[in-house]
């Protein structure tokens, strides 16, 4: 049996993450929510699996990438710096251009009037969910099995308390437990499509892999910035949160080594 091409993977990979989120919001079948302090801590150890990821498993390979096709010197090291803040950009550019809404700060984005809010829900989620399916597909792309489990169990981990916290909060907004479920269900099948463009990409051209790399380091960046410690600290669980993020960073870290 001849083994799986790197772009087989990415979408496998990706789709292996992406399907955590359907188990992380599995309580809300059974009507067992946690609190929102613990929401909160599983939202940081989130956001310290998605940093810890950006930078073991995406920036520094994007380095050593970098300098295997230029040598050392300033310009791998501006190459990874521009393509980070390629990858915050555009997702702070689709964050501006599609109209969608969190569940905090309400409606964003053009024509947001216009579009039933479950919709405008499932959007700013898909913007969020889409540069961690292609951060795993990069890094299949870029070195297979060894370059993308760590990135793919880590992906998964976070990807289950984010499931749960988005069910919770279509709960509040009305919606029945199965659908609340089914809704947060399928925000994780955008992560393949991310992956499998990752890997593709990645596959297509090597010159691309720094750029690759550090572009998808980049959006995650911003998600975290943007989206997910904003949120961990708006009912005044910053305390829990950042233990979360410290035990987060330290797990991805570990599977990092261990696995890559």
């Amino acid at each position: 049996m001849e083994p799986l091409s790197p772009i087989a993977l990415g979408f496998l990979g990706s789709l292996a993450a992406g399907s955590l989120t359907a188990v992380g919001a599995v309580p809300v079948l059974f009507g067992r929510i946690p609190s929102r302090a613990t929401r909160d801590l599983l939202l940081g150890f989130a956001a310290g699996v998605m940093l810890a990821a950006s930078f073991f498993s995406l920036i520094i390979p994007a380095l050593d990438a970098a300098e295997g096709q230029f040598d050392n010197g300033a310009l791998p090291a501006a190459i990874v710096c521009v393509a980070i803040l390629l990858g915050m950009g555009a997702v702070a550019l689709m964050n501006e251009r599609l109209p969608h809404e969190h569940f905090k700060t309400g409606r964003e984005g053009p024509d947001a009037a216009s579009l039933r809010r479950v919709w405008l829900f499932i959007i700013a989620i898909t913007i969020h969910n889409f540069p961690e399916g292609l951060a795993v597909g990069v890094g299949f792309g870029a070195d297979g099995l060894s370059g993308g489990l760590p990135l793919a169990i880590g992906i998964g981990l976070q990807n289950a308390p984010e499931g749960l916290a988005v069910a919770v909060s279509l709960l509040g907004e009305g919606y029945s437990r199965f659908r609340a479920w089914g809704i947060a269900a399928l925000t994780g099948l955008v992560e393949p499509v991310g992956g499998l463009i990752g890997a593709g990409i990645i596959g297509i051209s090597q010159p691309l892999l720094p750029w690759g790399l550090a572009f998808a380091a980049g959006a995650m960046l911003y998600v975290i910035s943007h989206e997910i410690i904003p949120e961990t600290h708006r009912s005044g669980h910053q305390n829990r949160a950042t233990l979360g993020l410290a035990v987060g960073l330290v797990i991805m870290l570990f599977l990092d080594v261990w696995l890559g």
